[in-house]
């Protein structure tokens, strides 16, 4: 009975030790296609631009204040028919704030000085009369003659002081600055009395790269934007360059020069310019994002049947978000723009449409 039950165990154990011996089945693998979008590749053209950025500021810009003191009074806007405002458009030679002062009128004595100025000029012509007929000598004549000059220039002193009472707009342009004063109260002399600005035609410092030295030239075009006006951009010129370079931000400076016909920009505002420092045509040219950048270099992936294959690539002149290929793709290659980050070399793909 003992033996029977020995022979049970060891063929139990046999049976046990063959099971596990037995390779298990293997389940299959599933491919699965990764998605992915692509575009076919043809050549193109890339620029390299160098970026600055600064603030516009008016090409004209002038800051009126009174000359002598005495009641003020603003005058009215010939097109409006209302007194001077903040923001008003204005032409050179319209008549802008009054300066009232008697005592100051009647210092000059206007009418005076021009009766010494007629009777100066009837004494020279009298002395010159006589002086042809050899009545008075040739240097009667000259003191004849000074005493009228002197009578000119009196009578232009006090005409040209007389107009420091009222005074008129310098330039054509935009009033951005304007004080109040209340109507007839007294103002000093060298008040302020606005700023006036020409803004039709701009200008910015920008402080350029060391690199960019040799690329940069006076009379280079310059694309002007601002963040608040995306789809608006005015065209520039450099017009002044510095040899210098800044020791602390290694940068030199340039000023840029433009034109804002229709006051898009204002002055004061953050603007951005864009320099052209070099083009290229008939190159094949990529988005930078879609790079997988590692030890083994630069990668991108082409589709072939619904395959993708890992493409290694060398490039070259770039800008903000494209770059030049020099290697590794080809023209009408369908590179891959979407769905890159999972795949790997012959991983099935499904091209989305």
């Amino acid at each position: 009975m003992k033996t029977q039950l020995y022979l049970y165990l060891i063929l139990f154990a046999l049976i046990s030790l063959t099971a596990c011996d037995s390779p298990e089945e293997e389940s299959p693998t599933i491919d699965i296609a990764a998605p992915v979008s692509i575009v076919e590749l043809s050549t193109s053209s890339l620029s390299k631009y160098t970026t600055a950025t600064g603030n516009a500021m008016a090409e004209k810009e002038i800051d009126l204040t009174s000359q002598i003191g005495g009641k003020y009074y603003l005058m009215k806007h010939p097109t409006y028919g209302r007194a001077f405002k903040l923001g008003d458009r204005v032409k050179a030679g319209q008549a802008f704030v009054k300066i009232e002062d008697k005592e100051y009128v009647n210092s000059i004595d206007l009418e005076s000085t021009k009766m010494d100025l007629d009777l100066a000029k009837q004494e020279y012509e009298k002395q010159k009369s006589v002086y042809d007929k050899g009545g008075v000598t040739l240097r009667e004549l000259r003191n004849s003659e000074l005493q009228m000059n002197k009578a000119k220039n009196n009578l232009e002193s006090a005409e040209i002081k007389l107009e420091k009472l009222q005074v008129n707009i310098p330039i054509s342009g935009v009033i951005v600055k304007l004080p109040h004063y209340t109507s007839q109260s007294l103002i000093q002399q060298g008040s302020p009395l606005a700023t006036i600005m020409d803004y039709s035609s701009m200008f910015v410092d920008i402080s350029l790269p060391e690199n960019s030295i040799t690329d940069i030239k006076t009379g280079q075009r310059v694309e002007i934007t601002n963040y608040s006006l995306p789809n608006d951009t005015l065209a520039g010129r450099i017009t002044e360059l510095s040899p210098a370079i800044d020791i602390s931000t290694r940068t030199y400076l340039a000023k840029v020069r433009f034109t804002n016909p229709k006051l898009l920009i204002r002055p004061g505002m953050f603007i951005k310019a864009l320099i052209k420092t070099n083009q290229k045509s008939d190159i094949i040219v990529i988005p930078k994002d879609i790079i997988i950048s590692d030890q083994r270099g630069k990668r991108v992936f082409v589709v072939q049947e619904n395959t993708a294959f890992e493409r290694i690539i060398e490039t070259g002149m770039e800008n903000e978000n494209m770059i030049e290929v020099l290697s590794g793709l080809e023209e009408n290659d369908r590179l891959v723009v979407k769905g890159f980050e999972t795949l790997r070399d012959k991983s099935k793909v499904k091209v989305l449409r």
